[in-house]
């Protein structure tokens, strides 16, 4: 999909597939009907593999790179991650807002020439419930069966969401409503906020 197709889509669909091996994340475009449509972007990675470097593909030959981040420091809680496209110019960055994630994910995104987007669980309840699961004994290691979701908001405006959709199943709603938004910078956070989570 050419990169002004990629612009003009509001809605994407974030499909997660863990296997021994690896972990991989599949990003289609919607079809118009709700439903999965054209893969736009692939992410495969080792399991043990660190998570501070993270590729995206056009498609699953990887043949093509969509966008990259990197983390700007390897051991920071607080680390920024710079995005880039395919010949590494800067699409922007994100980062995990350490202290105000004790409680509740929130993260920052920025993209050159807008204001700052900050991105939060949307029920506090249940991201304390979430961190309750992450310590009880044996749960803990078990998948999260409730759904939670993260709001994109500048300004006091939502200008995204990111919606979880299945209870046992890591499959993503991302809906962009600014086209403004850098559309391969929102599907690189997109896929942090689920690879990244447990930082």
């Amino acid at each position: 999909m050419l990169i002004q197709e990629l612009q003009a889509q509001r809605q994407f669909h974030v499909h997660q597939k863990i296997t021994m091996m690896v972990n991989r994340y599949e990003v289609f475009a919607d079809d118009g009907q709700g439903e999965p449509g054209p893969l736009v972007a692939f992410v495969e990675q080792k399991r043990m593999a660190f998570k501070e470097h993270v590729t995206l593909y056009t498609d699953q030959g990887k043949h093509s790179v969509l966008a990259e981040f990197r983390a700007r420091k390897v051991i920071d809680l607080a680390s920024a991650y710079d995005v880039t496209d395919a010949e590494g110019r800067s699409l922007g960055y994100f980062g995990k807002r350490f202290g105000k994630s004790l409680l509740r994910s929130t993260w920052q995104l920025d993209q050159p020439g807008s204001d700052p987007v900050d991105i939060s669980e949307r029920s506090m309840a249940m991201a304390l419930f979430r961190r309750v699961w992450d310590f009880l004994p044996w749960v803990g290691d078990l998948p999260f069966p409730w759904m939670y979701h993260f709001d994109f908001v500048r300004g006091g405006e939502t200008v995204a969401e990111f919606e979880k959709k299945t209870r046992f199943r890591d499959h993503y709603r991302l809906r962009v409503d600014d086209p403004a938004l850098d559309r391969r910078l929102v599907l690189a956070q997109a896929i942090a906020l689920d690879a990244l989570q447990s930082r």
